[in-house]
């Protein structure tokens, strides 16, 4: 999202008036706690309460009466209107929405963001529910459709496997079907996605894939993360000269050639195909040089002609064919049978 929403109201404005309701001290104790002053900082009920040497749970309580008696004023009636533009914007953006998001479609600027959100703050229509381990802070104004949000988000958590990596338009597709009974002006793609945005547990790696939040795919660490990713695009081997390039296209990364080789080694996600050529796992190549991949053919499949191996191994490594047939003569590693097929020979059997 990069438009901001245009209100026909000043928030700082709004807010100022609303204060105007309280007494002097309630009045510092809510503007040092919602940042509504001039250094935009938010300030704990601790940090408040050595400031006027006064308990936390003191400032808890001033606040809370602060906040009820702005809402019984005469100043809050007489802000109506305001609220009331407030919750269609929400509910026009989803009827649920992160804080963060929300914060940022009202003002770009973190001083509005602060009097817009105690606007929501102090406003009987809206309802946070704060962070917690599975979702961040998040406004909504439907109760209902809140509980339906949340629980769909966890059933597509529980639907994913740890390495899942899901492109985002099969992503909302998937959402959306856990949500049919939601009405249907938010049954749309800009509005599952911010829906999705609210998870913790899920998110978008630098390729716009979902996946679970702490899989490496998705969290991206070094530069094997990235060479993972810039792999699964290509979607065929690839020298690992290029891919190191393609991290710097894909990614404005830094990736330098030698260290992209190295990192390569050394993860089980890769597989060395041919003369630095690399294959992800996941596409069905086996790992180990040529005679330890004819031994693994022939483990599973039993006894193999020289052309079965031949055609089986090309499909698995980028060599010469004549490289398969000087492993193949080597009597210690393959036996050749009165049928012409190969087994493994003493050195491969232990």
């Amino acid at each position: 999202m990069t438009n901001t929403a245009e209100l026909s109201f000043k928030p700082k404005n709004i807010t100022k008036r609303l204060l105007s309701a309280l007494p002097e001290r309630s009045r510092l104790v809510v503007t040092k706690r919602y940042g509504l002053d001039k250094n935009n900082e938010r300030m704990t009920l601790e940090a408040i309460g050595e400031m006027y040497s006064i308990t936390r749970e003191r400032v808890r309580q001033i606040e809370h009466a602060a906040l009820q008696n702005i809402r019984k004023s005469a100043f809050y009636k007489q802000e109506k209107a305001v609220f009331e533009e407030l919750y269609n914007h929400i509910h026009d953006f989803g009827g649920m929405v992160g804080e963060e998001e929300l914060l940022k479609h009202f003002a770009k600027d973190e001083s509005t963001q602060n009097h817009v959100h105690f606007m929501l703050v102090v406003g009987d229509s809206f309802k946070k529910e704060k962070e917690d381990p599975e979702f961040k802070h998040r406004w909504h104004v439907d109760v209902s459709l809140s509980k339906k949000i949340h629980d769909a988000l966890r059933k597509m958590y529980k639907s994913l496997n740890d390495d899942d990596l899901v492109p985002e338009s099969e992503m909302v597709e998937s959402f959306l079907e856990h949500l049919k009974d939601v009405n249907e002006k938010y049954r749309n793609e800009e509005v599952a996605k911010r829906w999705l945005n609210i998870s913790k547990n899920m998110s978008k790696n630098p390729l716009g894939e979902w996946g679970k939040s702490d899989s490496q795919n998705v969290k991206t660490k070094g530069i094997r993360d990235y060479a993972y990713l810039a792999m699964r695009k290509h979607g065929s081997p690839i020298h690992f000269r290029d891919i190191a390039k393609l991290i710097e296209k894909l990614f404005n990364k830094k990736a330098h050639i030698a260290t992209t080789h190295n990192e390569l080694i050394k993860d089980k996600r890769f597989v060395l195909v041919g003369r630095g050529l690399y294959a992800l796992t996941e596409w069905g190549y086996a790992s180990g040089v040529v005679k330890e991949v004819i031994k693994k053919m022939i483990e599973k499949h039993g006894p193999l002609t020289k052309e079965e191996i031949i055609q089986r191994v090309m499909k698995e490594r980028y060599v010469k064919e004549n490289t398969i047939l000087v492993n193949l003569q080597n009597s210690k590693f393959f036996k050749k049978d009165k049928d012409g097929k190969y087994s493994l020979g003493e050195a491969l059997k232990a």
